[in-house]
């Protein structure tokens, strides 16, 4: 913020979208970033930090690649298989989260490992059930 306190976050998709350069070309590499983190966001729900750290890395392994002679188009096909293999191993290692303990695992980790606000989490879901929706709202003092 260019005013106020800073905003502590380790949210990607927030980080992302408070960078902006004056550089024009610099600009677009942070929108393409901002555009990874928010289909991670959108698709996964997390991992938007670790999928930022990877595209630019991949961005700055491939133009290295490129401007060693290596084909873009090869490289964009060795890309493609390497994130079919990874997609095809996470999907191995995927297991269901059913019970309200697992449920408040995974809700306390996303909650920065507040276990109050997890437990809340998991309380929520059962009431609503799987396909429900919880709203959450700021309560003003």
């Amino acid at each position: 913020n260019s005013y106020g306190a800073p905003k502590i976050t380790k949210d990607g998709v927030t980080v992302a979208k408070s960078i902006d350069f004056s550089n024009p070309l610099e600009n677009v590499g942070a929108q393409l970033i901002r555009a990874v983190a928010s289909k991670t966001n959108d698709q996964a729900g997390d991992g938007t930090t670790t999928a930022s750290v990877l595209s630019l890395e991949i961005f700055t392994e491939g133009v290295e690649k490129v401007a060693g002679g290596l084909n873009p188009m090869d490289l964009w096909r060795g890309i493609n298989k390497g994130v079919e293999a990874v997609v095809g191993e996470l999907k191995n290692l995927t297991r269901p989260v059913e019970s309200k303990e697992q449920i408040r695992q995974v809700a306390t980790v996303s909650a920065n490992n507040d276990i109050e606000i997890g437990t809340l989490i998991s309380d929520a879901m059962e009431r609503v059930g799987r396909e429900g929706v919880i709203t959450c709202e700021t309560e003003k003092i």
